[in-house]
């Protein structure tokens, strides 16, 4: 079974839900929440294997500055972001975000490419119900 975070940060990672559905949803959160969200993707990133090299590509699909203070910690490969200050919180999801998706593009594509029992990675298109 997976939390609700889980599937909204799947969901955003594949596709499911828009960048600008997932930056909403987590600007309605609390800071606390906004926090343990961001420490969550670090290791879903961790999970699906980010490499180093996705960093570039991470910080284009974001649509952040490469000055920003979340993307010079990603460069240096420095995954604290939830520690920052609240008004980089936004920005440090929409980094993270991104690089989840390249990760876990991969590791679909190369790892789990047919019969996959991932719960994560066989979500409903929420799209389709209704």
């Amino acid at each position: 079974m997976l939390y609700a975070h889980e599937v909204i940060l799947n969901e955003l990672a594949q596709g499911l839900k828009s960048p600008a559905e997932g930056v909403e949803w987590f600007e309605s959160l609390p800071e606390h929440d906004r926090r343990e969200t961001l420490h969550a993707l670090a290791l879903f990133c961790g999970q699906a294997r980010a490499r180093e090299q996705d960093v570039p590509e991470s910080i284009a699909r974001s649509g952040i500055r490469p000055t920003h203070t979340p993307a010079v910690m990603l460069t240096k490969w420095r995954f604290g972001m939830a520690a920052l200050p609240a008004y980089e919180l936004t920005k440090s999801f929409r980094l993270l975000v991104a690089l989840f998706t390249i990760a876990d593009t991969r590791r679909r594509t190369l790892y789990c490419a047919g019969e996959c029992g991932h719960a994560w990675h066989n979500l409903p298109d929420p799209r389709q119900s209704g």
